[in-house]
């Protein structure tokens, strides 16, 4: 997921999309241990995309405790 894609996102949808990234985590964390992982790459990617997640969280909270 893209930067521009998460940003325009509601806090509620972060947390989902958040979710959904962890599950997606727990399952490939599974395939690479059974040996069935065949596109390891996706777990890098990811990885990364929940950082995104948790910038853009941060960031907007942090936007808010400023203006309020």
């Amino acid at each position: 997921m893209k930067i521009d894609q998460i940003n325009e996102l509601t806090p509620d949808q972060l947390r989902d999309e958040l979710i959904k990234l962890k599950r997606e985590q727990f399952n490939l964390r599974f395939q690479k241990a059974t040996g069935q992982l065949s596109n390891t790459a996706r777990v890098r990617d990811v990885r990364r995309s929940i950082a995104r997640i948790r910038t853009v969280e941060r960031l907007k909270q942090s936007a808010t405790e400023v203006k309020g």
